[in-house]
């Protein structure tokens, strides 16, 4: 099938996609955005996190099928395209120490980049246990939870001063 969607803004045509292919490997290898890490293939880990039309999903798990005409948004995307600046919520993540091996990290920033956006919206930050239940499909193998939650805070702090 030709797999026709819109990623990070820009409308991509795939041709020879099988159906049930996983979105995850079709952003990865046919459209080479590599971002988005492959590690359970389970949805257990969170490594793979993009938004489908606007809501976080694992990739892993998602057909490519099941992105047919729909809006798909990378850890790729979060980063501004015409001047290369990282998103508040990824140089958080580097002035907080939150990046170790870096695995787990584009499944974090989208998470997190979902969280503080809804929470904003409300007019709040987030509650240190809403980061926590919002982060809880996200796996740290290197354990530096305590540095993400900084970051997480830090991005809400930033972008909640900026307006954003």
């Amino acid at each position: 099938m030709r797999l026709t969607c819109t990623v990070n803004g820009t409308e991509q045509q795939v041709d020879d996609v099988w159906e049930g292919e996983s979105l995850l490997y079709v952003l990865r290898e046919r459209m080479g955005l590599p971002g988005s890490k492959n590690a359970c293939e389970q949805g257990e880990c969170g490594s793979c996190t993009v938004y489908l039309d606007g809501l976080p999903v694992c990739a892993c798990l998602v057909a490519a099928g099941q992105a047919e005409g729909r809006a798909i948004g990378t850890v790729e995307g979060l980063t501004d395209g015409d001047t290369g600046q990282l998103h508040p919520v990824q140089q958080a993540f580097l002035d907080a120490g939150a990046v170790q091996c870096g695995f787990c990290t584009p499944g974090l920033l989208v998470a997190t980049d979902d969280l503080v956006g809804r929470s904003l919206a409300e007019g709040r930050k987030p509650a240190d246990a809403e980061i926590r239940e919002a982060l809880a499909g996200n796996l740290c193998r290197c354990t530096g939870y305590e540095k993400i939650l900084d970051a997480v805070r830090l991005a809400a702090d930033r972008m909640s001063e900026a307006g954003r």
